[in-house]
């Protein structure tokens, strides 16, 4: 260990001997991003736990929650390091509002220097546990998993470009079994103005302060557990926002040629009340029942970028459509939208759909690359859980 220039005690990242003049400068920027994060914790006893506990989760260890942690950045006093990270991750006030909003300020720069921000992505994350007691953990999806299973969910905001991404918010979700239950929310100390909220909910107010706080645009992506609420993708458009979001294929759509009918305009004095009208030649189908008629011309192949071995490719269409759920409630069909349908050869239908408002002139490919990039924030979930310990958490 060294001590930097404010006392705060750093890990190398290298022994002593060979390091060379690139680890001698990560390591100082290292030093330099922590002192930074240090001035947005609060009390000054908190540095020190700060500086081990970030350059802990660097090291190679098998795991990387806070007693392994402990052995690993004080060998010679375990127990005392033990109980200054935990209390440091468990109990220590610090604003989590605050030390994402420094860490931006200090990585978004170096990001938008590749290249400006293309797209928001809205994902969430499980996290496996054995026990009951973490808070909001519950029998629920877990994506790492594949399966249902007791895990806690997690859900964010990244902003990305073609060279990287950084999170932007990041929520527990508390399902309503805790939400409503006083006793156990009392015993993990569960702040009284946290309530329930459904995970669209979440990201819709982590995407409305990011809106709010002058975050660089991008379009927002979000799988199908977001874009087939309805609500959830009117609110992002009301914020002037353009997504593309997956859609279960049930979803109803009305294609060309068959789009509603504006309500007609009242006779005075009556107030406007009418509503968009169907017959039986403006009825709106089920994307899923759309792609299969589509003719054969319709199906284009896309190459969206370099994988590891070969390029990823895939068969794609996109038509303009209206979004149809309920819309006959409405007294003006739903703007056009994009329904971007992939259909791999070999498949006996279409595997995956997606809504997006990405302007009429949109080319396919650019819309193809733009939905796929969220694959960077599974990447991403995927590296913080091997190398950066985010699966041993133990909250």
């Amino acid at each position: 260990m060294v001590l930097d220039l404010v006392g705060v005690p750093i890990l190398r990242f290298s022994m002593v001997v060979g390091m060379d003049q690139e680890l001698i400068a990560s390591e100082a920027r290292f030093r330099a991003y922590v002192e930074a994060l240090s001035g947005v914790i609060g009390h000054a006893d908190r540095v020190e736990p700060l500086g081990d506990y970030c350059g802990g989760l660097l090291l190679p260890l098998e795991r990387k929650s806070v007693e392994p942690l402990a052995a690993a950045v004080a060998p010679d006093r375990v127990s005392a390091k033990h109980q200054s990270l935990l209390h440091f991750v468990a109990q220590s006030p610090w604003s989590d509002d605050q030390v994402l909003g420094k860490v931006q300020e200090l990585v978004l720069p170096s990001i938008e220097r590749g290249g400006p921000i293309k797209a928001w992505i809205v994902d969430d994350t499980g996290l496996p546990k054995k026990g009951k007691h973490s808070v909001g953990v519950a029998r629920q999806y877990c994506g790492q998993l594949g399966k249902q299973d007791n895990c806690q969910v997690a859900v964010s905001l990244s902003v990305a470009n073609d060279v990287a991404s950084l999170p932007m918010a990041y929520r527990l979700y508390l399902p309503k079994t805790w939400a409503d239950d006083a006793e156990r929310r009392r015993k993990a100390g569960i702040p009284e103005d946290v309530i329930f909220k459904t995970k669209p909910e979440i990201a819709l107010e982590q995407i409305t302060a990011a809106h709010d706080g002058g975050v660089a645009r991008g379009v927002v992506l979000a799988d199908a557990g977001y874009g087939n609420d309805t609500k959830f993708r009117t609110a992002v458009s009301a914020l002037g926002l353009d997504y593309v979001m997956g859609v279960l294929g049930a979803i109803s759509v009305s294609p060309p040629g068959h789009e509603p009918v504006a309500a007609k305009p009242p006779k005075p004095p009556k107030p406007t009340s009418g509503r968009v009208r169907r017959d039986q030649e403006h009825r709106p189908v089920s994307a899923k029942a759309l792609a299969m008629s589509l003719k054969p011309r319709a199906w284009k192949n896309i190459t969206w970028r370099e994988g590891t071995n070969t390029p990823l490719a895939g068969r794609f269409a996109a038509i303009r459509v209206r979004p149809a759920h309920r819309d006959h409630k409405l007294s003006e069909p739903r703007p056009h939208e994009w329904l971007l349908i992939e259909w791999p050869k070999g498949e006996a239908e279409p595997t995956k759909y997606w809504l997006g408002t990405m302007p009429k002139t949109t080319k396919l490919a650019d819309l193809v690359a733009m939905t796929k990039q969220r694959w960077r924030i599974e990447r991403d979930y995927q590296d913080l859980k091997q190398e950066i310990g985010l699966g041993h958490y133990e909250g």
